[in-house]
């Protein structure tokens, strides 16, 4: 190779190596920051775009899970209303049956109802109070089944039906009391038949709220999926990408002085023309 003070080839061939060192370097050094080996669509732009709709399906998912949770607590406030009322009406049976007994005396009958009419008092007030987020299931409001997202494409939902546990809905609003025997019959007929009501009704919303908890946690293992699936895209080898950048750095390092080398050669050159 010809030595020249005009054009230093060396010195040249020196300064490109030492940039494309340099730019593998900061690239590295980009991974290392992030954590990523592909950090956006310039560095593999097919890559790119699969983890962003991954991403995108992820955060979907996220409102899918949130309307599903919102189902749970729905759901966990009605189950927890109905087992109170359910229990009530085994009580008002309770109250029935001894007021039925032919020997009870009329103040018997009388203390018997007061219980009674009490008792169906709280089914209502727990029928009525069952809510959460506005939304109420037990309370008679409405007919229209609740319906919550299933998949991230909206396209699927998952349906929870509405428990009408109101004296009305269990048929228990025509002014029955224990004050007779005739009366306290029908009322423990009625009362019966509210109990196998309401029960087939909690029956169906637990059924339901089960469905609901194997739904959420389905998403919840599909999400984990997905990020896995991206870092699997695009998450760095940290381990490789440290020893990659010691390595690097050890070549900037050989590089600059191969430059400063090549660029000592024109004063050699120089150096013949002193006497």
């Amino acid at each position: 190779m010809t030595n020249s003070v005009i054009t230093n080839a060396p010195a040249l061939i020196a300064l490109q190596n030492l940039n494309a060192t340099t730019q593998k370097l900061a690239a590295t050094q980009g991974r290392v920051n992030t954590g990523l080996k592909v950090q956006g669509a310039k560095d593999n732009a097919a890559t790119w775009a699969i983890a962003q709709n991954q991403r995108s399906d992820m955060s979907a998912l996220e409102s899918v899970k949130t309307s599903l949770n919102r189902a749970t607590s729905v759901a966990d406030v009605a189950l927890a209303a109905g087992q109170q009322i359910s229990d009530i009406l085994v009580e008002i049976r309770q109250k029935a049956t001894a007021a039925a007994d032919p020997s009870a005396s009329a103040a018997t009958r009388k203390a018997f109802d007061d219980e009674f009419q009490s008792l169906l008092l709280s089914l209502e007030s727990f029928a009525k109070n069952a809510s959460f987020d506005g939304e109420n299931i037990l309370d008679g409001s409405s007919a229209a089944v609740l319906d919550f997202l299933a998949n991230a494409d909206a396209s699927e939902t998952i349906s929870m039906n509405r428990q009408n546990l109101t004296l009305v809905g269990l048929a228990l609003d025509g002014g029955l009391d224990l004050t007779s025997q005739t009366n306290a019959d029908t009322a423990l007929a009625a009362v019966e038949t509210a109990l196998t009501t309401a029960n087939s009704r909690l029956a169906e919303l637990g059924a339901q709220a089960k469905q609901i908890e194997k739904h959420t946690i389905f998403v919840g293992k599909l999400m984990d999926s997905l990020e896995t699936g991206i870092g699997n895209l695009v998450d760095a080898d940290m381990a490789r990408e440290s020893a990659r950048l010691q390595a690097l750095q050890v070549q900037q390092q050989l590089g600059a002085q191969a430059l400063s080398i090549a660029n000592q050669a024109p004063q050699i050159i120089l150096s013949l023309f002193k006497g």
